[in-house]
């Protein structure tokens, strides 16, 4: 019997995989595969369409099995749980690989972008870089903590706790004044590593001709072009602008019936890092608008005026997305309108 399509469900050690026919039919049943032993079985199956849930180390296992000459399609979960809850009383492993194996035959079925080596070793950057920030953020938070307990309370903003903190450190007693300059310090190291971080994400943006294509589109800086670059490659996977920027979740879920449209909130679906970073992008955009007067420009200002500022900036946020997708998809550098 003749394996077209099989579902793998991931795991660290032990694998369930199902596997069905031309038919539909299942011929290949196995609830429970050892890691070391999951290649070979694949490998040893005719050319096939390998679907999984896009977690962590499916990238690896979809590059194996392409390389073994299969299809590898990755799903994000979300997709499958319907397929899952359908006929299926339990929820096991099992029960999972044959809800995947069901779920990329379907035709309209959305799949994850399967990523190489060098756009994962990219996003590594990234992730290492966002995690130093976000460590820093929770210290200057807590040095703003524990100086509230001695009646010392700072705003929000980061250059005046280092500075405000550092000025009042011989004023507190005892050990406080250890603590705090020790925060201080970390504070401080975790701006040289981040430091660090752009200077690599920089030079990644340098050696690729993609990433500076985007760099010339505003809002878009060196930070925001290589995670482009990493997320998507060239955009391929994605018929048009405007889909990719659904899939980053820049677009209003919709529920409309009986012919009449009804949109609702932004999905924010998707990957909130790269979101994040167009948002941050249209945010300088905007605040720059007021003092040019391009197309682009013009257009900003009177979306702020009619719709507010936030719907504004995620309007910018996802027609920079498209942009973007229109740049990698093309491979055709971005003119400025006048």
């Amino acid at each position: 019997m003749s394996i077209v399509t099989a579902g793998i469900d991931l795991a660290k050690n032990v694998f369930a995989v199902h596997g069905v026919n031309e038919t539909g039919r299942a011929g290949l049943v196995r609830p429970a595969v050892p890691r070391e032993k999951l290649h070979e079985l694949i490998a040893s199956l005719p050319p096939c369409v390998v679907g999984m849930e896009a977690c962590s180390g499916a990238h690896h296992w979809a590059r194996l099995f392409q390389a073994a000459g299969h299809t590898a399609r990755l799903i994000a979960p979300k997709f499958v749980t319907p397929y899952r809850m359908s006929g299926r009383r339990s929820k096991n492993n099992a029960a999972d690989a044959a809800a995947i194996c069901e779920a990329v035959q379907r035709p309209h079925m959305r799949f994850v972008p399967i990523k190489t080596l060098d756009q994962q070793s990219h996003l590594m950057v990234h992730r290492a870089r966002q995690g130093f920030v976000e460590q820093r953020t929770a210290t200057l938070n807590r040095i703003r903590g524990l100086l509230a307990e001695f009646g010392i309370v700072l705003p929000l903003k980061a250059a005046t706790v280092r500075k405000r903190a550092g000025e009042c450190l011989e004023e507190l007693p005892g050990w406080a004044n250890t603590v705090i300059g020790d925060l201080l310090s970390e504070v401080g190291r975790l701006d040289e590593r981040i430091a660090q971080y752009d200077l690599r994400l920089r030079h990644i943006a340098r050696q690729d001709s993609r990433a500076q294509r985007l760099t010339r589109l505003s809002g878009v800086g060196d930070t925001t072009a290589t995670c482009l670059v990493a997320m998507i490659g060239n955009g391929h996977d994605f018929e048009c602008g405007r889909q990719f920027a659904a899939w980053l979740g820049l677009v209003p879920g919709q529920y409309s019936s009986g012919g009449k449209a009804r949109l609702g909130r932004i999905t924010k679906a998707g990957d909130p890092y790269l979101r994040s970073l167009l948002v941050m992008g249209a945010r300088a955009v905007l605040a720059a608008a007021k003092n040019k007067t391009d197309t682009l420009s013009r257009w900003a200002m009177a979306l702020q005026q009619r719709r507010g500022y936030w719907k504004a900036v995620v309007a910018i946020a996802a027609k920079n997305a498209r942009m973007a997708w229109a740049v990698l998809r093309r491979g055709e550098a971005f003119v400025l309108p006048a």
